[in-house]
């Protein structure tokens, strides 16, 4: 039982998150540079088969990668000494991607974000504004919890779950999950020999969460358990996401192609909702911005960003990345999204064109009072939570 539109469904994949795991990237020895140059090979083939996809990678091995180095006996198991390894193998894992994509010229970044980050609407912005002008730039972002500085109380816990939520962050079409098991089987196949292999799953309930095992693997902090509650922040956002074998020779290459490696979790009816899906729950929107006809316009109909120009009046005292409605000058609601400036600021520049607002402002950090990617119209609010939202 398969999904049968693998193929066509890998073609029309724009924005693709790759996570890889500890245990795919680190080998007794240390960082498995032969691993990275095989998949940096692979990411290389894809984007040049469609100039158009981005990609991000969500890259696990800090940690390993400075246990390695420091020779350590095994994982440290508190904070400061994960830090202390962190901080020596941060740069080690990095320094392998690089040289893996620089014998394509592509460039790499590497971005380390806490949960904190995500937590504050602002920086949460931030965050988003600069992976998707990596993106645009033709940088492959990678990306890692940053263990440096993370305390437990803001740790997302493991990279499964920080994909997850990057796949909601620049509305992904789809999560790989690079592990150093076949995918998702009935039972651990590490202690059971008759374990089959679950090849397509449409939601994550009690039945699949008894299949996993939290227990990660010597160099790792998820497990099966880790990974099925990544796919259920997916399949809720309307992100389908596959769990397959990293170590698999040409496994991304093979996945694009339709072959029905590991575990794909699909999630049913419309795809695609996760940004919507956020947006719609948040919680209640801080003002009101009244827009003009040509606002209104754009926003329903041309799918443009709102610009200053188009702003009528701003209602409520509200801060950068806060929860806004957009409203017409009859009060019905356009949309909600994300406001990139605060309140006092729209006020000043409300009705001006784009090219004005560092004069008034005395800087410009955005073009967009809201931008296109961080709105949803009301409509959408209204249809979007239905989709793939009740296994979350």
């Amino acid at each position: 039982m398969g999904f049968p539109d693998r193929k066509d469904f890998f073609d029309r994949c724009r924005r693709l998150v790759i996570k890889v795991g500890s245990g795919v990237l680190t080998t007794e020895r240390g960082l498995n540079r032969v691993m990275i140059h095989r998949l940096s090979d692979q990411v290389a083939e894809l984007r040049l088969r469609d100039k158009d996809r981005k990609i991000i990678i969500v890259s696990s091995g800090a940690v390993a990668s400075g246990v390695r180095k420091i020779g350590l006996k095994e994982r440290p198991r508190n904070i400061p000494h994960k830090q202390a390894s962190a901080a020596v193998g941060q740069g080690v894992l990095m320094e392998a991607w690089e040289q893996a994509f620089d014998k394509y010229d592509l460039l790499v970044a590497q971005v380390l974000l806490t949960s904190e980050d995500l937590a504050h609407r602002h920086r949460y912005l931030n965050a988003r504004n600069a992976l998707e002008t990596l993106l645009d730039w033709g940088i492959l972002p990678i990306i890692n919890e940053n263990d440096t500085v993370v305390v437990e109380e803001i740790k997302f816990g493991d990279n499964d779950q920080l994909s997850a939520l990057m796949a909601g962050l620049i509305g992904a079409d789809l999560v790989v999950n690079l592990t150093d098991t076949e995918g998702l089987y009935d039972c651990d196949p590490r202690v059971n020999a008759s374990a089959r292999l679950i090849p397509v799953l449409h939601k994550v309930d009690a039945r699949i969460i008894e299949c996993a095992t939290p227990r990660p693997g010597a160099v790792g902090t998820g497990g099966m358990l880790s990974k099925i509650n990544a796919a259920r922040k997916c399949l809720a956002s309307g992100i389908p996401m596959i769990i397959a074998p990293g170590r698999e020779r040409d496994v991304l290459l093979r996945l694009m192609e339709g072959e029905e490696l590991g575990t794909a979790f699909i999630p049913r009816g419309r795809m695609y909702q996760g940004k919507k899906i956020w947006l719609a729950n948040l919680p209640k929107p801080s003002g009101d911005l009244v827009l003009d006809a040509g606002a209104v316009k754009a926003l329903s109909r041309g799918g443009k960003s709102l610009l200053p120009i188009g702003v009528l009046a701003v209602r409520g005292n509200f801060g950068m990345g806060s929860p806004v409605r957009c409203v017409d000058e009859g009060g019905r609601v356009v949309g909600v999204g994300l406001s990139n400036y605060k309140a006092a600021e729209i006020e000043r520049i409300k009705g001006r064109h784009t090219e004005e607002i560092a004069a008034i402002l005395g800087l410009k950090p955005f073009d967009e009072v809201i931008h296109r990617n961080n709105f949803v119209l009301s409509e959408e609010l209204m249809q979007g939570t239905g989709d793939g939202g009740s296994n979350a």
